[in-house]
Parts: C-alpha cells; structure tokens; sequence
C-alpha cells in the first residue's frame, strides 16, 4: 500500500533577494521515517489558496514550528517589534487549514508555531515573552550554534493522566521534552482541552474538544529526536496510524460510492 500524503504549510524566507516557500527538514524527516507519510508543502499566500481543495487530496495536516510568530492582530492585540517577526502570509494559510481539518475530522498534529496557531485559530490569545513574567522559566533556545544541544531534552512537562495525549504516548505524568520557545499559550480556545503544563504552568499540550479525530498541538519538538526518543516517536507513530487510518476509510467511502 502507498503512503498517505499529509499537507504542511510552507513558511515565506527570503534568501539572496529571492522568495522561497520553505519548510525545515525536521518536520519532513519525522513525517516520511517515523509517521512513515509523504508531504505536500502547501505554498504560503495571503490570498487564493483553497484548503478544501488541498483537504480533499491529504489524509493528514501537519504544522510546524517556525522563527516567525503569529501575528498580534489575529489574537485582538497591537503589534509591537517584540512580538515579531511575523509570516502573514502563513497565517493566511495555516489558520483557515488547521479549522477546516477539525470541522471535516481530518488529523492534525500542531508543534510549537502550530500549537499556537491551533488555539488562535479556534479563539484563543497569546502571551509574549513569557520569560519575563514572575514566576517563569526561561523557555527560549539556548545560544549554541550545535543544534542537538539546541533541541536537548532537558525540560519536564507534566501529562494528565486519561488524556488525549497520555494515550498517545502510552504513559502520563512526567516526561522529558525539548521545548523552545517565548510566547506561549494565554487564554485557551473554548474548543481546547489543556492536557500537560510545564512546572511553571506553561501549557505544553492541548487536545480538541470535540474533535472527530486526532487533532492536538504540543509546544516542544517531537520532531527533532523522533527516530530515537521514545516520546517523540510514540507521538508521531500515533498521528502517522491516525492519518492511514483516515486514509483507508476514505477509500472505502470512495469504492463504496
């Protein structure tokens, strides 16, 4: 049987003047060596792309982390420079992306950018800097130019016990992740269950509520050791069987039909 394909949207960097729809390795190694599905890059603009058009030709949607953030607009808030950079463009796409595939029960993994773009896509709002609140760790990317010391694990996050997530992991409780990053989650979307938090009570997992299917956002980077972190590979062998799964009942539907 072939590869499902899922769809992950592509991110807009300008290199030598020139602009590419790009999208980093990591997240396309974890996809095709450990979920063991193919990606579609979806291409970032602020106008005329169709997520209908590209739900009906995946079985999955993936959305990964980025440099940029979210911009403050989407979330009720002013920009300021510290809330940059921004990729206006990927919201355009990602946001509308990430609502259809709930709504049509099409699996979702969101990591980092994504997890914070799934709780603004459903209503949510998001905190800046959060390393300068009290009381808050200081959740950003050490400045190390070696980026397996970059991504180490090395930080606890505490799972809920009966949750969407401990069920994909096949454990709850405390577990080791490599979280990076300086916003984070604020207000959670009505449609989101929050499911594991940092010791400073940072939010590093949700679920959909009502979601037809595995739809969940995590704020670390399974990606990065998921061929040879147990954690990391549970979560996106979890998401690879969720997208095959769709995939075969579609086909069934469309045989049927």
């Amino acid at each position: 049987m072939s590869k499902p394909f899922i769809a992950l949207p592509a991110d807009i960097r300008e290199i030598d003047g020139a602009v590419w729809h790009a999208s980093p390795n990591q997240y396309l190694r974890a996809a095709l060596n450990v979920a063991e599905v193919m990606t579609f890059i979806v291409p970032a603009f602020e106008e005329g792309i169709d997520v209908d058009a590209v739900l009906d030709r995946v079985d999955g949607v993936l959305i990964s982390g980025s440099a940029t953030n979210v911009h403050p607009s989407l979330y009720g808030k002013e920009a300021t420079d510290q809330h940059g950079p921004f990729d206006p463009a990927r919201d355009a796409v990602s946001l509308p992306l990430i609502r259809r595939a709930i709504d049509r029960g099409v699996p979702l993994l969101a990591i980092c950018r994504g997890i914070q773009e799934l709780n603004v896509a459903l209503g949510g709002t998001l905190a800046n800097e959060i390393q300068e609140q009290p009381g808050m760790w200081d959740h950003r990317k050490p400045e190390v130019k070696e980026r397996d010391h970059m991504y180490a694990i090395r930080q606890p996050v505490f799972v809920d016990e009966g949750s969407c997530i401990a069920r994909y992991l096949g454990l709850s409780g405390e577990i080791q992740v490599n979280s990076l990053h300086r916003q984070a989650i604020a207000e959670t979307a009505p449609r989101l269950k929050v499911e594991a938090k940092a010791q400073d009570g940072t939010i590093e997992a949700v679920s959909v509520i009502d979601a037809k299917n595995f739809a969940v956002g995590v704020q670390w980077h399974p990606e990065y050791w998921a061929e040879t972190d147990s954690v990391s590979r549970a979560l996106f062998h979890a998401f690879g069987d969720a997208v095959r799964a769709y995939a075969a009942r579609k086909t069934l539907s469309s045989a049927a039909a």
